[in-house]
């Protein structure tokens, strides 16, 4: 030792008198393992406390809806409430579309109305007179566009399916209301249906899917009175497919939603799904994750409940420790309970098309 004390290692705690190197080593590592784990342990313990879902800590008000207060109910229709990793998983929805694209080429990029927005995507499977797959995106009526989502079009064309999906006005640019919205997306569907032959498709075998506010338009679209309002056969649907959705929009009109949306009586009455049972006239899937919120849970089983009760074919999916994010990633994959039960519905199987793509 020298005449100042112990030797100090540089890169740790000193080593005492009569230990040998290699033993000071060993305790050195020991040692650091130990820091390590608890700066670990606090990081986690910070990481969790940060991740908190529902309705921040605070004194029950008065009942709005069910056992909801005013803060609670905000919560549960406020997906950042319960899923504050939000921002990651739609960033992942963009890479992963835009890798989607490298593989399958660009979309076709059809009107099928006469503003800018009113575009179809088109993603077309190698056989011809295939079904279709039309998806209508989420985003709370306010933002997300149809390439944002083109990472589920890849499972679809490889099974041997058309992949559509259109765009559409936000809310905010149509006034605050959501019946030029449900037009838009029912003219989308219509021009889908009248123009199959243009895209290579089978008119009578299109299946409507949406998530989240896509989800909802999904079922206004599925209970629409085609044959009364457009003129056409009211059964050209044949399967329908609603994520995550709301059905009901009475509760949401309580909700903070009203500070954007312009509800009133007529638009719940006329875009509320649940009201409208009598019109499906296709088998239903309705799915929700298990780590949802409390209202988009409670409204996806209650629309299956529904139509169950109402005689129609419904089959009910629960994805487990999924958040509402989630839920089309697992659309997205063959392997999956929604992506494998959406191919069921369309009779096909994985990976069944040719892999040449349409020129």
């Amino acid at each position: 030792m020298s005449a100042t004390g112990p030797f100090v290692d540089a890169a740790g705690p000193e080593q005492g008198a009569g230990e040998s190197p290699a033993s000071s080593r060993k305790r050195r590592q020991l040692l650091a393992a130990g820091a390590a784990a608890l700066t670990l342990g606090s990081r986690m313990a910070a990481a969790q406390s940060a991740y908190r879902v529902g309705p921040p800590p605070h004194e029950k008000g008065p009942r709005v809806f069910l056992d909801y207060d005013q803060q609670e109910l905000d919560a549960a229709y406020d997906q950042l409430a319960y899923a504050p990793n939000a921002p990651q998983i739609l960033k992942r929805w963009e890479s992963n579309s835009a890798l989607s694209r490298q593989r399958l080429g660009a979309p076709l990029r059809l009107q099928y109305g006469k503003t800018e927005i009113e575009r179809l995507n088109i993603f077309r499977a190698a056989a011809p007179n295939a079904p279709v797959f039309l998806f209508i995106h989420g985003g709370a009526w306010r933002s997300t566009l149809a390439e944002n989502t083109d990472f589920l079009a890849e499972m679809f064309v490889d099974a041997g399916a058309h992949y559509v999906a259109p765009d559409f006005s936000w809310v905010q640019d149509a006034g605050g209301s959501l019946m030029p919205i449900a037009d838009q997306i029912r003219r989308a569907v219509l021009w889908t249906y009248q123009n199959a032959a243009r895209i290579g498709a089978d008119p009578q075998r299109i299946y409507v899917a949406g998530h989240s506010s896509g989800g909802h338009m999904a079922g206004v679209v599925l209970t629409t009175d085609w044959q009364r309002d457009y003129g056409v056969p009211g059964n050209f649907i044949r399967g329908g497919l609603c994520m995550s959705g709301m059905y009901d929009l009475a509760p949401v009109r309580l909700s903070a939603r009203s500070s954007y949306v312009k509800f009133d009586d007529a638009m719940v009455a006329a875009l509320s799904p649940i009201r409208r049972i009598d019109r499906i006239s296709a088998p239903m899937l309705v799915a929700y994750g298990t780590n949802e919120t409390p209202e988009f849970q409670r409204q996806n089983l209650a629309f299956a409940r529904a139509i169950e009760a109402a005689g129609k074919p419904v089959k009910l999916l629960v994805a487990e420790n999924y958040g509402h994010f989630e839920i089309p990633e697992n659309c997205a994959s063959p392997y999956l309970s929604i992506g494998r039960a959406a191919l069921e519905m369309m009779g096909l199987q994985r990976g069944q098309a040719p892999l040449q793509r349409p020129s």
